[in-house]
């Protein structure tokens, strides 16, 4: 009896100090110096010309609490690096062709739309302009056009956890992303693992993976055409309140591909700061980052992969 009561408190413990983890936090000045210390000390690809970066961090609808963190963490990977020159942007401005040729890549940055239209360009033009819902839906699908091209010739896209949703309701878009967003189950520990320890892209995490507290994203539309080359998967058994019967027993929630001459780097990680006490994680992005731009040369070809 004493030794099951001792258990039961112990994971109430464990459970306490696991939901203090996901507490939304300020960044400090600590937790910038954190940062910066654990943060690579060098690119992986040296010698390299800096190369522009736009990170749009505009959400219209969920306002993930993790943006301004992203953006101080992005600009001390570029500050470490001296690889990269960080904007960050909130205007639906730098999608016109003439301000996205500034840029070697863009980063969108936790940028959900409202839904359930889920139109990220559709909802910043009804914030800024007086024009009728049928304009505002052709320009919105020219904004859309805009980034598809911007990459299809070229350009890079890096899209941090949310931002997968940008235009969720596009087959099109999501063909180019890799995905759209189905639905998560509650935030929970969990520990995401390599699909091939020997990628360069995933070399930071030594074959171990690493172990955080996140939202286990589950995907629809051009995701199950798996043409992308796949990093890092979670295990469906391993989670709770799995809302549907998966199509698979893991899902992957980071991968790259190309998209015409451009590449394009999903990580559903992270939907909490916390997770970036992870040195490798902060790697990966790094690393991503790199992929992106083109400095850094992979196998981004579509594994074969059992369905």
């Amino acid at each position: 009896m004493l030794k099951t009561s001792l258990l039961s408190i112990m994971l109430l413990c464990f459970g306490a100090t696991i939901a203090q983890h996901l507490e939304p936090f300020e960044i400090t000045d600590e937790w910038l110096s954190k940062i910066e210390r654990i943060a690579p000390a060098a690119p992986r690809i040296k010698d390299v010309d800096k190369k522009k970066l736009l990170v749009f961090s505009k959400a219209t609808g969920f306002d993930h609490w993790i943006i301004p963190h992203n953006n101080a963490m992005l600009k001390i990977l570029a500050r470490k690096s001296k690889a990269f020159e960080i904007h960050i942007g909130y205007d639906i401005e730098n999608f016109e062709p003439e301000s996205l040729k500034k840029y070697d890549a863009v980063i969108l940055n936790n940028s959900n739309p409202s839904g359930p239209d889920r139109d990220l360009f559709a909802d910043l033009l009804k914030q800024n302009t007086t024009l009728s819902s049928n304009a505002i839906l052709q320009r919105a699908a020219q904004y859309e056009k805009n980034l598809m091209d911007y990459v299809a010739k070229g350009g890079g896209l890096m899209i941090l956890h949310g931002a997968i949703t940008v235009q969720n309701n596009s087959e099109e878009f999501s063909k180019m992303t890799g995905g759209s967003f189905d639905y998560h189950p509650k935030q929970q520990e969990m520990h995401v693992k390599e699909v091939d320890s020997d990628h360069p892209l995933v070399q930071a995490f030594a074959g171990n993976g690493f172990t955080h507290v996140d939202e286990p994203y589950f995907f629809k539309n051009a995701y199950f055409d798996y043409n992308f080359r796949p990093l890092l998967y979670i295990e469906v058994d391993k989670l709770e309140g799995v809302r549907k019967e998966p199509e698979s027993d893991i899902i992957y929630v980071s991968w790259i591909k190309k998209y015409g001459k451009g590449r394009v780097f999903y990580s559903s990680p992270s939907h909490n700061a916390q997770s970036m006490s992870h040195p490798e994680l902060l790697q990966f992005f790094l690393d991503g980052l790199q992929y992106v731009v083109g400095d850094l040369e992979v196998d981004d070809s579509p594994m074969n992969i059992n369905k």
